[in-house]
């Protein structure tokens, strides 16, 4: 009997020893390849990362499964196998066959069952009214309460914390989410699909609404759980890249997402755009932005990619194709009420659209803007959105040189700390200085080293060259040399050598088959990192020095 081996097996997958776990059901299934055996090994390959090799298994516990009469398990396997297939795969097609499999399996069982549970998720996925969603999810999670099934309860619990913070019941929908992940920590949870689904939804709500003390501390407090049961697949590691990118922890961040990279390309390359875009957006906070453009190729129509594409544009002086995309994708109600879904989607690219009227100079449509962010985040308890909106309003008004810059940019200041965003902090600090540049040189001075510490310490070097340019205008003194001559570019280096040799914009484009504006690009981004502040210092400075990259 392999029942024995199967009670080993299970044992071994709680304690997190996949290695004896494995040889147990190794031989549990050659003994008798029932269900069960099946089953565990399935998810001693899927926590082993051998992805396909799991979905066969489960798809042979499946059939198993349906020979022992078990329609409860058939169903779960069969979930597997969609949860595999489309999430880890790639193949939706598959998954959407498994799922439709799953239904029928689960829908042979009596109403007040679990199964009927099962059945009203996977209703509730192809579900497009979002009210009737709603209403599904409420009634699987009560199943599962009555029918002690937290598996069942918890992943219904955390697909609906997911659903209402798309339509803007953001701390309705995280509270949710978190008493999943304290039900996942306390070990109430067995199914991995149901483990990874709740892991996935939470950093990816986080990242969204730019939580990153929520994300930290249940990374904290499930670092046991992650570690033993390794339930962070690519595509979750995409989304906690993401967090840490935000969070300014940029090295783990980097780690993440080149991980997630990796996993991708084992199984689902087109999957690979969530990888991407993030590491695009570390890059542009880096400013790196030949390897920004580089990540984002063909990505331009994703819709994950706007806000680092339109940052992209700004940061290049593209200006009309960083408005013309944030126009289009904010483009909705500008009423008093705010329409549902702005406050995920389109809140973060009115605060960017604000910047982006601000450097064309168009002041009224900035101020509109910045009026419609404010709108949103009053709806709103976390401090992102808040700290974000009275960021938009301070840019304004010190625009406008009105007195209530301070105060916002204060309240900014604030809001940004508390929700742990150094470059958002850094760059509030940057405002502030330029707000009191014409009132108080002092105070203006300590405003922009606070900024200029906050963003060489995160090696945002772009940014870093704007504080120190704000700094020589205020006549403070300030570190000399090659400071950000370390992240020149091969082309950048190459374009510097040109000008050391007195070749024009027009000879460069020659000599390197580019064109002019590109070459003014190159110049602009050589002058900004090097602190120099024309072509005669930057030729001056190419004879001195012997570039390398």
């Amino acid at each position: 009997m392999s029942a024995p081996l199967i009670d080993k097996g299970v044992a071994a997958l709680r304690a997190g020893d996949a290695a004896t776990a494995r040889r147990v059901f190794e031989l549990a299934v050659a003994e008798s390849e029932s269900g069960a055996a099946l089953e565990g090994l399935a998810e001693v390959l899927y926590l082993g990362q051998e992805y396909a090799a799991a979905a066969a298994h489960y798809e042979r516990a499946y059939t198993a499964y349906r020979r022992e009469g078990n329609s409860m398990a058939a169903g779960r396997t069969a979930r597997a196998v969609a949860w595999i297939s489309g999430n880890v795969l790639g193949d939706w097609a598959v998954q959407s066959g498994w799922l439709a499999r799953a239904r029928t399996i689960l829908s042979e069982a009596a109403d007040d069952r679990p199964e009927r549970g099962w059945v009203l998720i996977i209703d509730a996925y192809s579900e497009p009214d979002a009210q009737v969603r709603e209403q599904l999810l409420h009634e699987a999670i009560a199943i599962g309460r009555r029918c002690g099934d937290p598996d069942l309860e918890f992943d219904a619990l955390t697909y609906l914390g997911g659903l209402l913070i798309m339509t803007d019941r953001v701390e309705e929908g995280l509270t949710l989410c978190d008493e999943g992940l304290a039900a996942a920590c306390a070990g109430e949870l067995t199914d991995i699909a149901v483990l990874d689904s709740i892991f996935c939804g939470f950093f990816w709500a986080c990242e969204l609404v730019n939580d990153v003390p929520r994300a930290d501390q249940w990374m904290r407090a499930a670092a046991d759980l992650l570690q033993r049961r390794n339930v962070v697949a690519a595509f979750c590691r995409a989304h906690y890249g993401g967090i840490l990118t935000a969070a300014g922890r940029w090295e783990e961040a980097e780690a993440q997402l080149i991980e997630s990279t990796r996993h991708f390309d084992q199984g689902m390359p087109e999957r690979r755009a969530a990888s991407l875009i993030r590491l695009a957006d570390l890059r542009l906070r880096q400013g790196q932005l030949e390897q920004t453009a580089l990540l984002l190729e063909g990505l331009d129509t994703h819709p994950d990619a706007v806000r680092t594409l339109a940052g992209l544009y700004l940061a290049r002086g593209e200006t009309a194709l960083a408005r013309d995309l944030l126009e289009r994708c904010t483009a909705g109600s500008d009423g008093a009420v705010p329409t549902v879904g702005e406050t995920t989607m389109v809140g973060p690219l009115l605060a960017l659209l604000v910047e982006v009227h601000l450097e064309q100079g168009n002041l009224d449509d900035a101020e509109r803007a910045a009026r419609r962010l404010c709108r949103i985040a009053e709806t709103q308890c976390g401090p992102y959105l808040k700290a974000a909106a009275a960021l938009a309003k301070g840019q304004v008004c010190v625009a406008r040189g009105h007195p209530d810059a301070r105060s916002c940019l204060h309240s900014a200041l604030e809001g940004f700390a508390r929700a742990q965003l150094p470059m958002e902090l850094a760059a509030t600090r940057l405002q502030m200085a330029r707000a009191l540049a014409a009132q108080s040189r002092e105070v203006a001075v300590a405003a922009a080293k606070a900024a200029l510490d906050d963003f060489e310490r995160l090696k945002a070097t772009r940014h870093a060259d704007a504080a120190s340019a704000l700094l020589r205008s205020l006549g403070a003194p300030i570190r000399t040399g090659p400071k950000g001559y370390g992240a020149l570019t091969k082309r950048e280096t190459e374009v510097l050598q040109l000008i050391g040799a007195g070749l024009s914009n027009a000879e460069i484009g020659d000599r390197l088959y580019i064109t002019r504006k590109t070459v003014e690009h190159h110049v602009s981004n050589v002058l900004a990192k090097l602190g120099l502040r024309n072509r005669a210092e930057a030729a001056a400075y190419a004879t001195r020095e012997k570039p390398s990259r």
